[in-house]
């Protein structure tokens, strides 16, 4: 956790994965993130992976360091609330995230009658406001029928929400440029984030979309190569197997001398009238040449073999491990500054990230788990909406609101 938002207050009424992450991001870089659901929890709050005593580790993971109120948002008086505290007044407030359809309760035309600078934060699916997800987006780009085996046709669906992890780190980017211009123009506003926009969008910055209408179809799958350089998995005499990454001409010399290969490859290079060492490109187009060579320079040696002599070699390599060991692996978590062990609502106590960005200037505050649903509504209610003990106690009895225990 870092403070430089803090001081800035974000609402947040969402779901899933997108607009949460939005909400994370904020948080913990130091914003105060208020999250809202409906008593009993949103569709989400169960979400698998599940805890033993069925709490959701996702929903834990996903709201750290944001506190929680429960509403009843089938009522009106709930939904009311609801809009009040996305529109609270304030400097630093009048920043809202959310998923809710751009219609309804929480459409911008009716927010910005009760605040005029609000700026809104909105994840959709589609941008014509059609119900979509990671998955269905991910399928309609094509991208699952370049995954998988060269042999095998069926569209394989990889297990990370890209889009959604990708638009919740756009609209935090997003909201942050909305508050800034807000303090120079005193002006809100609201922005809409489809995934379809954002997935259409990465696939065009990194050329795959002018690739396709150039050459008049999408790229054939290849397994794990890696296209237009030169990058696979090879596996080793015990069977181990690793990840060899070739990019530059350094990477791609230093794996040659490790390898003994340098010979070998010349040779082939003399035969083709072609220099691999400027051109990854090359190497790309003559894998069918050049893999066997490797195939059997990693079949000659074992892992314990050839990685210390990669690493000496300053070889771009990885193995290839289940997330039970990398678990282990202290660069990634064992030992990994970004990561502390907190207790969380489920009871348990394991490690959870902070920021993921280090400030090497600036102390990185301890990680905040999540909240348990409702824990800061009464708070919530008296601190930003200003409302009475006897005003809080009326909702509560009326099932408007809830707090920790669920009444």
């Amino acid at each position: 956790m870092y403070d430089l938002l803090k001081g800035l207050r974000v609402v947040e009424g969402s779901a899933f994965v997108a607009a949460p992450t939005c909400g994370l991001y904020l948080a913990q870089m130091g914003a105060e993130v208020i999250r809202f659901d409906s008593i009993g929890g949103g569709p989400d709050f169960r979400r698998w992976p599940l805890a033993q005593d069925g709490s959701s580790l996702y929903w834990e993971g996903l709201n750290k360091g944001k506190k929680s109120v429960a509403l009843n948002l089938s009522s009106p008086e709930g939904r009311e609330i609801a809009q009040r505290l996305a529109t609270a007044p304030g400097e630093d407030a009048g920043l809202f995230v959310t998923n809710f359809p751009a219609d309804g309760f929480l459409s911008y035309a009716a927010l910005e009658k009760l605040r005029a600078d609000l700026v809104c934060v909105r994840v959709m699916g589609w941008a014509d406001g059609s119900q979509g997800m990671d998955y269905t987006i991910n399928s309609a780009l094509g991208l699952p029928l370049m995954t998988g085996p060269a042999d095998d046709a069926r569209p394989v669906n990889h297990v990370l929400a890209a889009w959604d992890l990708l638009t919740g780190a756009y609209c935090a980017f997003g909201l942050v440029s909305a508050l800034l211009a807000r303090m120079r123009t005193g002006q809100g506003r609201e922005i809409r984030a489809p995934l379809s926009d954002i997935g259409a969008a990465t696939m065009a910055n990194l050329g795959f979309t002018a690739e396709t209408l150039l050459a008049g179809h999408q790229r054939p799958r290849m397994g794990n190569d890696i296209f237009g350089a030169f990058g696979r998995d090879f596996t080793t005499r015990d069977g181990q197997t690793l990840m060899l990454l070739a990019i530059t001409p350094k990477q791609w010399s230093k794996a040659l001398e490790v390898l003994g290969l340098a010979a070998q490859i010349a040779e082939l290079e003399a035969e083709l009238g072609v220099d691999f060492a400027t051109d990854e490109g090359l190497r790309f187009t003559h894998r069918a040449r050049l893999y066997p060579l490797f195939e059997r320079a990693f079949a000659a040696r074992t892992a314990a073999e050839l990685t210390p002599a990669f690493d000496a070699g300053g070889v771009t390599w990885g193995a290839y491990q289940p997330l039970e060991k990398a678990l282990e692996d202290p660069r990634l978590y064992k030992d990994n500054p970004v990561f502390e062990t907190v207790r969380h609502p489920s009871g348990l106590s394991y490690p959870a990230p902070g920021a993921m960005a280090t400030l090497p200037r600036d102390r990185r505050g301890p990680v905040q788990p999540a909240p348990r649903l409702g824990q800061h509504t009464d708070e919530v209610l008296a601190r930003v909406l200003e409302m009475s003990a006897s005003e809080i106690g009326r909702l509560h009895d009326a099932g408007v609101v809830a707090g920790a225990d669920g009444r």
